[in-house]
């Protein structure tokens, strides 16, 4: 079992407490209302959700969970989040489930096994990184009995990108899953800084631009934390077509320091 690390400090520890917040942040002034249905359309191959804790930007992740919800729910989530705390690895899965306060949200074992073969497995690693963590009581909210497939990039590069891309799609060839991608946007900017700079990025995750993304992030340092998880998302789901849901920031819910926000995005593509 892969144990929480940050219950009760990202999100509540407590199981209705939790329930509570997360209902809030479908209800807050940022976020999308609750979902109205639940669909079985199945369009939705992949999607970008922020990892702060949720009074930051819980409300702009509840936008890609409601259109999850509403599209209709996979056979597995592929959570993808960076490497916060310098893991020994290029990529590396966990096959063990993680808890959370609503339960174990157990692994798509015969994912995970076909997985193994192309990248490492190391529980270790993932036992203090929260880019995963914060995504699985959102899923567990939606879906009432999910399959995941955690994995961290620690090398978020392209050829990275396009590796563990391939890995998953020769993984899932025949399966019905959604890829997550889990990353926050510029760090610690003046707001009108952030807005610009992550527009530049958001427009060519539009796109479907992986390249120009790279290139937008490295010529203006735009410092987005789960890139690679992104370009993995737009090359692993091979999307038609990307819609950003919702962009906003830690002064849009914090209300403090608007001389220092983090950007938050929500995405979905479309097969």
């Amino acid at each position: 079992m892969r144990y929480p690390v940050v219950a009760g400090r990202f999100y509540p520890a407590d199981k209705n407490e939790l329930l509570a917040n997360i209902e809030g942040c479908f209800l807050h002034d940022l976020g999308p209302g609750l979902p109205e249905s639940f669909g079985s359309e199945r369009s939705i191959s992949a999607a970008i959700a922020p990892h702060a804790g949720y009074m930051a930007s819980g409300m702009n992740a509840a936008h890609v969970y409601r259109k999850i919800a509403e599209d209709g729910l996979p056979e597995a989530y592929i959570v993808i989040g960076p490497d916060h705390v310098g893991v020994p690895y290029r990529t590396v899965m966990c096959v063990d489930d993680f808890l959370t306060p609503f339960g174990p949200c157990k692994i798509h074992e015969d994912i995970a096994a076909d997985l193994k073969e192309m990248i490492p497995s190391d529980r270790k690693a993932h036992v203090y990184e929260h880019s995963i963590e914060v995504q699985v009581p959102f899923i567990q909210y939606i879906d009432k009995d999910p399959r995941i497939v955690p994995i961290i990039m620690g090398d978020q590069s392209r050829g990275s990108a396009e590796r563990l891309a391939y890995s998953i799609k020769k993984a899932c060839k025949g399966r019905d899953v959604i890829i997550i991608a889990s990353s926050d946007m510029a760090h610690y900017i003046p707001k009108e800084a952030a807005e610009r700079l992550n527009g530049m990025v958001l427009e060519r995750i539009r796109e479907r631009d992986v390249d120009g993304m790279y290139s937008v992030i490295e010529d203006n340092s735009v410092s987005v934390c789960g890139f690679g998880p992104m370009a993995t998302a737009m090359l692993g789901s091979e999307a038609s077509r990307i819609e950003v849901l919702k962009y906003s920031d830690s002064w849009d819910s914090l209300k403090y320091d608007r001389g220092a926000v983090v950007g938050y995005c929500s995405a979905v593509m479309y097969r």
